[in-house]
């Protein structure tokens, strides 16, 4: 898996991440969200970057198609991943769900990957986590 690159104090932004009561500020530019899809039992990975504007999805991975996780028409098959640059504008804030069903959301940078549960300290369960651009503390 290639984790998105990421520098640690660049421009006075960081990404927040608050669930269950609890808040955790990450020092990171960029990073990479993985989970695996309940039904397909594959990985999908999604790299984000952390701007002005809120977060921004730069590119999309799934190791392959199947229920609900269809690769849109521009996605090219390289090396095993199907992968794409959706274009929307960057988002205020992302919220996670957690079925139960498929594992737990995972965050990586710098090379580093660690579900929800071990960066925020205590166990997410079916919790919702709230991803948001902020400033650095």
């Amino acid at each position: 898996m290639a984790a998105a690159s990421a520098q640690r104090g660049g421009g006075g932004l960081s990404l927040c991440l608050a669930s269950a009561g609890v808040v955790k500020t990450l020092s990171v530019m960029a990073f990479t969200l993985v989970w695996t899809h309940s039904i397909e039992k594959v990985d999908w990975q999604e790299d984000w970057r952390i701007t002005p504007q809120g977060l921004q999805l730069e590119q999309a991975r799934v190791k392959g198609s199947g229920a609900g996780m269809e690769p849109p028409p521009e996605a090219r098959l390289i090396g095993g991943w199907f992968q794409w640059a959706p274009k929307r504008p960057p988002m205020p804030e992302v919220v996670l769900g957690n079925s139960g069903a498929a594992g737990e959301w995972r965050l990586c940078h710098d090379d580093n990957c660690q579900t929800l549960s071990e960066i925020l300290g205590h166990p997410v369960g079916v919790n919702v986590t709230t991803m948001r651009a902020c400033n650095d503390p």
